[in-house]
């Protein structure tokens, strides 16, 4: 992306972005659908913060699939959007069964009035970045290794809903999460900020430092699920379906089950003093 920008600005015109939603594979081919590191906004929100000035998103459906790639290069990309510039990745394929290739797009570009660049696979430790090599870490609650291949902490987006109420008995009280996201740190209990995304008290933007458990609950079992449930640090106030985003910046335990409610208390004391001094991710 620093590439397109940078050159946007040499030539003084706009940093475009050319997107789907939802995935393609999401339609094509549903139960091989990759799980989803970020929400759509959140990944709109990222391409606006690191300079992008244009994200033209096209919906895709079964009949968009359908489309020839000469049709798609010369009416989607040529007429629609006039770019000067064209910057792919190295794998990319377009149009009806993927049969667009980089050799159709760099030989239509250039008749067309745009050149195309192909951009090559990003490399850390001698392999490539990809979904699936970020969501290995995750899996496994790595998540100072997936902040370094995202460059960023794994952040997820959540609504805050009404839970059991029990942290506000053991003096650590909880904002239990919905999350958004289709993917989550594997269980365990994580030091990382929350941070309010939507209007209200506290207003968008505030940030406070948090312990989440990501996990059964097995101390109480009363869950059948996966749940995200976080203590924010020195914080009180009500903020029930709000927005938020969590972070995720240091795992500092496994989850597990206590003998007693007052073992349990003693241990999230100790993680709270853990997280008081934990280093942000990346």
């Amino acid at each position: 992306m620093s590439t397109v920008i940078a050159r946007a600005r040499d030539l003084g015109g706009e940093a475009v972005v050319y997107t789907f939603d939802p995935h393609p594979r999401k339609v094509l081919q549903p139960q091989r659908a990759p799980r989803l590191l970020a929400t759509f906004d959140q990944k709109l929100e990222l391409l606006e913060e690191i300079g992008i000035d244009v994200t033209i998103v096209e919906p895709f459906d079964r009949r968009f699939a359908e489309i020839a790639p000469e049709v798609f290069v010369r009416d989607y990309i040529h007429r629609r959007i006039r770019p000067m510039e064209v910057y792919v990745g190295y794998d990319f394929h377009f149009g009806r069964d993927r049969e667009g290739s980089m050799r159709l797009l760099t030989e239509s570009g250039p008749r067309l009035g745009f050149s195309v660049t192909i951009i090559p696979e990003v490399t850390i430790d001698d392999r490539d970045v990809n979904s699936t090599r970020i969501r290995e870490p995750l899996q496994a609650g790595d998540v100072r290794e997936a902040a370094r291949l995202l460059d960023r902490p794994f952040c997820t987006r959540a609504i805050v809903v009404e839970g059991f109420k029990r942290g506000r008995t053991l003096g650590f009280p909880t904002a239990n999460l919905a999350p958004q996201n289709e993917v989550l740190p594997g269980v365990g209990v994580y030091a990382g900020r929350l941070r309010f995304v939507d209007d209200g008290d506290p207003a968008r933007g505030f940030e406070v430092a948090a312990v989440t458990n990501v996990g059964l609950r097995p101390t109480f079992g009363d869950t059948t699920g996966l749940v995200a449930e976080a203590h924010l640090i020195d914080f009180e106030g009500e903020i029930y379906g709000r927005r938020v985003d969590l972070t995720f910046d240091r795992r500092l335990r496994d989850e597990k089950k206590f003998p007693t409610v007052e073992a349990l208390k003693q241990q999230i004391e100790r993680d709270v003093a853990l997280a008081r001094q934990a280093p942000r991710a990346v």
